[in-house]
């Protein structure tokens, strides 16, 4: 198990009902695209989260990551939907 921190925004945070929160992510947890697969199990919230992940960005350690961005111990994790200006 690794733990992380999570932060969710928009309208993935009304979804889930927290705006963070720290995980023990299982070991068989890598990428951004497992750890979706592993959230979507925990909750009703987290499914209605990422039930689609079309309209969904990640940033790991405040970078921009990808579905097979490398997650490791202590990790901080945002998801949010993209961000337009103007």
């Amino acid at each position: 198990m690794r733990n992380v921190k999570m932060l969710y925004f928009a309208w993935l945070r009304e979804r889930i009902g927290v705006a963070e929160e720290d995980l023990a992510v299982p070991d068989g947890v890598i990428t951004i695209a497992d750890l979706i697969a592993w959230l979507r199990l925990r909750s009703a919230g987290h499914l209605a989260a990422f039930t689609t992940t079309t309209s969904l960005r990640c940033a790991v350690n405040q970078d921009f990551a990808t579905p097979e961005t490398l997650i490791a111990t202590g990790d901080e994790i945002a998801f949010f939907p993209p961000v337009t200006g103007g």
